[in-house]
């Protein structure tokens, strides 16, 4: 049987992916997907997909608002778009999405179903199913509008739903899973992601309500009026039993605010991550990967894409701290750094390309940089998060940096009181090189 891996709450949040910033989120997913696949199988991937707590960081790397609504549908979007050349060679395809996209998943399990000689009939149904548990045997206010239904080759799926709630301004995701699947109507959900909220929630695939549903059945067969009046005088004539208790779960509470705060992000894995740049960077990338233009920051962004491909579930507890690799598209926690974007996927790319034809040291060197990280963070230190925000901020423009709102501009100048010209001055006060002094300092034309 399934379990449920946890429950997360996502405000509800508008506004469009811009194209420059979708098309590398394609790109990056795709490759990042590669490498767990090489490393871990198909059947890893699927699982990851379906626990809300690395689902909601895969975003985040990828430049997506870290805590929103939207990452559901451009993580599935992304994934749909950047798979889509590769799905045959993986065995892995992504149907369905948002709205109409939806509505098409049938036709497209299908198509897949001729592509790969799966019986897609099971598959159609099984997508109808899901999106009718999610919408009715389970009623909590959120309606249905997006359906993302993931499969392997081998006839393995995993389903990512979401449910708005335009009252409340929040977003629920549900996510399934097939591996382990005995029912759908009994506990079938991997993870429901969403606000535990004071009004009353029908879920009839809870365990304790298969009386529930076998009265209903009963009372389909059996509609008399005796049979009514008997239930109604069990039902008030006899206190319900006691509702026995269950588990605590992970539960990822999304906060409102959009902004990257101090204690959104676990700091001591943080500085075990730009520890490891530091201490592996110079030896495995410099060294041994040989992509122009690398640098320091490039590694940073590194650490925490390995991170995404090789940690464990409870590394995940605090999505923000991915947003840190390459920003966010609306300026939080800063500006996605588009020229630092560019080389970490030109390193991922190699790397994967590599490993296809054999060579795994790139790739290797990729593992050892998360192995580093999670070494080195239980004693490191680092600055503190004001220290980072004002530093990515400072040199923002020398990265590409770039949001919704258009490029970053440079910070202001100030003229010396010697006369000596301008400098320019950091967001903390001190001057800095107009010239900029790491590999990754170059501004992209996106």
């Amino acid at each position: 049987m399934t379990r449920r891996a946890g429950s997360a709450d996502l405000p509800l949040h508008t506004g469009r992916v811009p194209a420059w910033l979708g098309q590398r989120m394609a790109r990056l997913g795709a490759v990042i997907t590669q490498a767990i696949i090489h490393h871990y199988g198909r059947d890893e991937f699927l699982r990851r997909l379906a626990h809300p707590f690395w689902f909601q960081s895969f975003g985040a790397v990828m430049g997506m608002d870290w805590h929103s609504s939207g990452m559901t549908t451009s993580v599935i979007g992304a994934l749909k778009r950047g798979l889509a050349p590769l799905q045959d060679e993986l065995g892995l395809y992504v149907c369905g999405g948002r709205g109409r996209h939806s509505r098409r998943t049938p036709d497209e399990l299908l198509d897949v179903g001729q592509a790969t000689g799966l019986d897609a009939t099971p598959l159609v149904a099984t997508s109808r199913m899901v999106a009718k548990v999610d919408s009715a045997a389970v009623q909590d206010g959120f309606d249905l509008y997006l359906h993302g239904f993931v499969v392997a080759a081998d006839g393995r799926w995993c389903v990512v739903q979401q449910g708005m709630h335009t009252g409340r301004r929040m977003a629920r995701r549900y996510h399934w899973l097939s591996e382990g699947l005995e029912d759908f109507v009994e506990a079938p959900h991997a993870a429901i992601d969403g606000r535990a909220t004071q009004s009353a929630i029908m879920n009839l695939t809870d365990r304790r309500a298969d009386a529930s549903r076998r009265g209903q059945v009963g009372l389909l067969h059996d509609m008399g009026p005796d049979r009514v009046t008997r239930e109604l005088m069990r039902i008030e004539g006899r206190p319900p039993p006691p509702v026995p208790a269950q588990g605590e779960l992970p539960h990822l509470s999304m906060p409102g605010h959009h902004d990257v705060q101090p204690q959104d992000v676990n700091m001591r894995r943080l500085h075990g991550a730009l520890a490891a740049a530091a201490e592996a960077g110079p030896r495995d990338f410099a060294g041994l990967l040989r992509v122009p233009g690398v640098g320091a920051r490039t590694v940073r962004a590194l650490a925490l894409v390995a991170e995404v491909v090789h940690g464990a579930p409870c590394r995940f507890s605090d999505p923000a701290r991915f947003s840190l690799a390459h920003g966010g598209k609306d300026r939080h926690p800063y500006p996605v750094p588009v020229a630092v974007y560019d080389r970490t996927l030109s390193v991922m790319k190699a790397a994967v390309t590599a490993a296809k034809l054999g060579r795994e040291e790139r790739l290797d060197a990729i593992r050892r940089l998360d192995t580093a990280a999670r070494r080195l963070e239980r004693d490191a230190t680092g600055p503190t998060f004001s220290a980072i925000m004002a530093e990515e901020y400072n040199r923002s423009h020398e990265y590409g940096g770039r949001s919704v709102f258009g490029y970053e501009p440079p910070p202001p100048r100030r003229v010396s009181e010697e006369g000596q010209g301008d400098r320019v001055m950091r967001h903390d006060g001190q001057p800095q090189d107009q010239q900029g002094h790491d590999g990754d300092a170059s501004r992209h034309s996106g």
